[in-house]
């Protein structure tokens, strides 16, 4: 993860949905939602990139994948 620092950002947010995010998330400041959902938003993203690669990398049945980590160690 990277260092956190901090940037000074004004941003025209919906208020709706903002309060609906406090309510539901539980946090007590606007700043620790939208750090909250752009963590999520993060995580989300690299999930989906994720779920892309299946059905992509071949996979041999007759390959013992347990026994070939064991040997590494």
């Amino acid at each position: 993860m990277c260092k956190a620092s901090h940037m000074a950002t004004n941003l025209a947010i919906d208020d709706g949905l903002l309060e609906e995010a406090l309510r539901v998330g539980g946090h007590r400041t606007k700043k620790a939602t939208v750090t909250e959902a752009l963590r999520e938003y993060i995580k989300r993203r690299q999930q989906a990139d994720i779920v892309a690669l299946f059905g992509t990398i071949e996979f041999d049945p007759k390959v013992d994948y347990k026994a070939a980590r064991r040997r590494k160690s």
